[in-house]
């Protein structure tokens, strides 16, 4: 074997220049006792979906020699009927999951010679996916600079700003996220509105845990009629607990499918993925169950570090970006030596937690107390 690094040989691979000294998504898959990092659902598939998930997958699995169902037909109208709003099996797109949906958006709206605008902090696969189909991404801001650095709300989005930033940029595609990730909070509809308004292009709206929502908290899925150019994106990864199904989808204008479908890979929903997101739909009373046993253990979160003396964001989704930290790396570190593990979203002063269960929950706050008091500086910091 040679004894040249694989750096190395990369180098000299006629790599995309546009991709060079660019880094992959990666959230640390470690094996510790407490996994809060991703934003899965902590909760196990329960047994009566499991058996009927396995039964649809058995009966599929005889037919492997047979390429699915191109169209998913049956799958599309299960989740139009999930999703009412009065919504028909031909404005739905689904793909292995719901990066798998923006990317094919973003290969039929975006690519070379054109922009993608979204506002940062946000999810961070979307500029990943806006470069990775030779899109050039513009990094948008959000929020009024006031002086605090450690207040989650700096990072509001209003619409005058939102506005603004689209009739400067003028990009082809925006992503708006709502509840936005990795802050939790989801978006006055008015500025989905105001979005749309200010732009000609694609306005995708990033849903990903719209079933965590507070009361009230409207979906951009009522703006649909009547705007060809909005798209709302869903996934089965959260609130359906599929993560390791890979299953997304969104609803748009029957218009938009018909150019995903100029883009998309031949049969790309195979017929097992289909059979189980349908068997996960039929039963979705069941599954969604465990969306209000994780919205408690949420607000649990927000209660309780705030009683730390630390500033959480009011949050929409399943999980809590925690401010007022004086060195989130040591805190994070820390954690981790005892067992939990949370991600570190890049943000100076924050760290995101995942809401789990009752039991999760505990042991995270347990030891972020214990951590706080072994961090130099932190027990000063949550007191100021």
């Amino acid at each position: 074997m040679s004894n040249e690094s694989r750096a190395e040989v990369l180098a000299r691979l006629p790599l995309r220049e546009d991709l060079r000294g660019s880094t992959p998504y990666g959230a640390p898959q470690l094996d510790v006792p407490v996994r809060l990092n991703t934003n899965e659902n902590s909760y196990d598939v329960p047994g009566d979906v499991v058996a009927a998930v396995v039964e649809a997958v058995r009966q599929q699995a005889r037919h492997l020699n047979r390429y699915p169902d191109r169209e998913f037909t049956e799958l599309r109208e299960d989740l139009a009927n999930y999703l009412g709003h009065d919504l028909e099996a031909d404005q739905i797109w689904a793909a292995n999951g719901s990066n798998e949906v923006l990317q094919q958006l973003l290969q039929a709206f975006a690519g070379p010679g054109r922009t993608v605008l979204g506002f940062t902090p946000s999810y961070s696969m979307h500029p990943i996916i806006s470069r990775g189909t030779g899109s050039a991404w513009v990094d948008g801001k959000r929020g009024r600079a006031d002086g605090r650095t450690d207040d989650p709300n700096q990072f509001d989005l209003h619409v005058e700003e939102t506005v603004a930033q689209i009739q400067d940029h003028r990009p082809h595609v925006t992503f708006l996220c709502s509840p936005n990730n990795p802050t939790g909070t989801a978006l006055d509809i008015e500025v989905v509105k105001a979005a749309y308004e200010a732009t000609d292009g694609i306005l995708i709206v990033d849903e990903a845990y719209a079933e965590f929502a507070r009361p009230g908290t409207p979906s951009a899925l009522s703006l649909l009629p009547g705007r060809e150019r909005l798209v709302v994106t869903r996934t089965m990864s959260k609130a359906f607990a599929l993560a390791g199904a890979r299953v997304g989808y969104l609803a748009a204008d029957p218009a938009v499918t018909d150019a995903i479908r100029l883009v998309r890979l031949p049969y790309h929903l195979s017929s097992l993925t289909q059979a189980a997101a349908r068997a996960a739909l039929w039963h979705s009373d069941v599954l969604l169950d465990t969306v209000e046993e994780i919205k408690s253990e949420r607000d649990r979160i927000v209660t309780s570090v705030g009683e730390l003396g630390l500033r959480p964001a009011p949050s929409d989704a399943n999980f809590v970006l925690i401010g007022g930290l004086g060195n989130e790396k040591a805190v994070w570190r820390s954690l981790l030596s005892r067992g939990v593990l949370i991600r570190d979203v890049g943000l100076p002063g924050f760290l995101r937690v995942t809401a789990g269960t009752s039991a999760e929950t505990t042991t995270f706050l347990d030891a972020l107390a214990d951590s706080l008091l072994d961090v130099p500086g932190e027990e000063l910091q949550t007191l100021s």
